[in-house]
């Protein structure tokens, strides 16, 4: 007894001493890739630091809008600048037109998903597009790009509209027995919407849900929405005020993100679910092609041409895993983007009702529901295409780019950067400026998509002002620093480079369509009370990405009333 007892300590104690000298060994190399990176680093201006353990990274997420906070930043440092991380970390900031362009030309290469990232894509998302980097991210891209053609996505667009007047009967009904019209939580609206859009249009299959049909997914994504309360535990009620916490050190710990928040839960569950569904519709569409049901050579459907890349013979082959991935992805995203900008778009309107009679008016103007190809010009439609252009720009739905760097790499410059210091890492003009800046392999590099849309040095002394007009004085209305950004029509928030939003045209040309048929039908106000009437204030719930809200609502709610034109 006393042997084995002792062989049982002595074993524990081996144990214990070979994971304390693991985790040291993995400390002291970080430490070590720390300082590599800090020594090796420009000698950048930037703001202090603000916490020893958060650097400056809980201000930025706690702030009201962040894009301004680093749009403040690079006012006063520059548009190349650093800024605190966590423990100690740093992160380059790009600002700068060419170093953007730069950077977005490297995605997948050089430039690479974070530990965090990869981590929490993988979990949310699974194996996927989103998380596969150079030749991987390359073959994966190129099986899914035909289904967003220009092709592919005209014969989609009755599919947009068919969901825009099924939303239109349901609302018809709801507003006919009141003549004062019906206050109408459009969030909720918009999120249905787009679901039953992806839904049909990606991949054969009808959520139903403008009908009111539940489902797994759609209560899951109501609920990341805001719009209906998570399910709380004990341990997630005791984790819910260390979330932000949790978030934050995650970007240097990964594995922190496994705890069991609700937002992890959530998570699990919503991946879960969307597997499920997407292994039944792979399923339905391989038994469809089995008994010949399916035109294979003219299938250019989501979910066919993922079939049609399990072929072991094909040269673009898919995993299971990843085409299950790319399922759960192109749905979460076609779901999530388009409904926040709708649902901002409707904000603005109601925010300047004048912008709204005159898209309102415009679109009195033609006859029927705009063509594919109407939806697509910029000249056709024109103050449909600005009001869209303008809301993307002020509400880009995924407000900023964190990557690390796989290699060394310099990144230029649009102008000679003043430094701190001079230092031999950099490509330097003089001791004190340099027209490239050193960026050592681990760096992270944060690229505020929302701060430069709505910079004033690039878009303006009104650049945080919701103006359509920019966009239709035959360019003059853009400033020549705006045309320097790289991406589409001069912004953000289709991203840049290999990792353009894929599926770009189809969401502009669904918020058009759908965006079109409300305005002709429909008129939106703000639910004012009292004689004041004033707009009520308009906040940012965080959910999965960014959402608009209403001061004083539970959740993200945004309740308008709407009246029949």
């Amino acid at each position: 007894m006393t042997t084995t007892g002792s062989s049982t300590s002595l074993y524990a104690l081996k144990l214990s001493d070979i994971l304390f000298l693991s985790l040291a060994v993995w400390l002291i190399s970080k430490l070590v890739s720390r300082l590599r990176q800090n020594l090796n680093l420009a000698p950048l201006k930037g703001p202090p630091r603000e916490s020893l353990i958060f650097g400056v990274l809980k201000h930025v997420n706690q702030a009201p809008d962040s894009g301004a906070v680093y749009e403040e930043w690079s006012a006063k440092y520059g548009p190349v600048y650093q800024i605190p991380g966590v423990l100690g970390s740093k992160r380059v900031v790009l600002m700068d037109p060419k170093a953007v362009a730069h950077f977005y030309a490297r995605e997948t290469t050089t430039y690479v998903q974070t530990g965090m990232s990869k981590s929490f894509i993988k979990r949310m998302f699974g194996n996927g597009i989103l998380v596969a980097e150079g030749d991987s991210h390359k073959r994966q891209r190129k099986a899914l790009t035909p289904a967003f053609s220009n092709t592919a996505i005209r014969r989609l667009t009755a599919v947009f509209y068919d969901s825009a007047y099924k939303l239109k009967t349901m609302w018809d009904g709801m507003i006919e027995s009141n003549p004062d019209g019906q206050v109408i939580d459009v969030q909720s609206w918009m999120n249905r919407v787009s679901l039953d859009s992806i839904g049909i249009a990606g991949f054969s299959h009808d959520f139903n849900s403008l009908a009111g049909e539940a489902s797994s997914v759609s209560d899951l994504f109501d609920t990341f929405a805001g719009l209906k309360p998570p399910p709380k535990t004990l341990i997630s009620k005791m984790l819910a005020p260390l979330t932000l916490i949790i978030f934050l050190l995650g970007t240097v710990f990964p594995i922190v993100l496994s705890l069991p928040t609700e937002r992890s839960k959530l998570m699990k569950k919503l991946r879960a679910d969307t597997t499920e569904i997407a292994d039944v519709l792979l399923g339905k569409t391989r038994k469809e092609k089995e008994l010949g049901l399916v035109d294979e050579k003219g299938d250019r459907s989501i979910v066919g041409l993922l079939i049609k890349a399990e072929d072991p013979n094909s040269a673009l082959r898919l995993s299971k895993e990843e085409i299950s991935a790319q399922m759960t992805t192109l749905l979460l995203a076609g779901y999530e983007t388009t409904s926040i900008s709708l649902t901002w778009a409707l904000v603005e309107l109601c925010l300047q009702p004048h912008i709204q009679a005159k898209l309102r008016e415009e679109l009195s103007r033609v006859s029927g529901d705009p063509t594919w190809d109407q939806l697509t010009s910029a000249t056709d439609i024109p103050y449909l295409d600005a009001v869209v252009q303008e809301t993307l720009r002020m509400h880009p739905p995924l407000g900023e780019t964190v990557r690390v760097a796989a290699t060394d790499d310099v990144v230029p410059l649009s102008s000679p950067l003043s430094l701190s210091s001079s230092s031999s890492s950099s490509t330097t003009t003089s001791s004190s400026q340099t027209s490239g800046v050193a960026i050592p392999k681990g760096t992270s590099i944060t690229i505020p998509i929302r701060g430069i849309n709505r910079s004033e040095a690039f878009w303006g002394e009104d650049a945080k002002s919701f103006r359509p007009e920019r966009w239709l004085e035959n360019g003059a209305g853009i400033p020549d620093a705006a045309k320097e950004v790289s991406g589409h029509r001069h912004l953000l928030t289709f991203v840049d480079g290999p990792r353009t939003c894929l599926g770009k045209g189809f969401a502009l040309a669904e918020f058009k369509a759908v965006l079109s048929v409300l305005i002709r039908n429909y008129t939106f106000e703000f639910v004012m009370d009292g004689e004041d009437k004033v707009p009520p204030k308009i906040e940012v719930h965080r959910s999965i990405l960014p959402r608009p809200k209403i001061e004083g609502q539970q959740g993200a709610r945004v309740p308008l009333r709407v009246r029949r034109v």
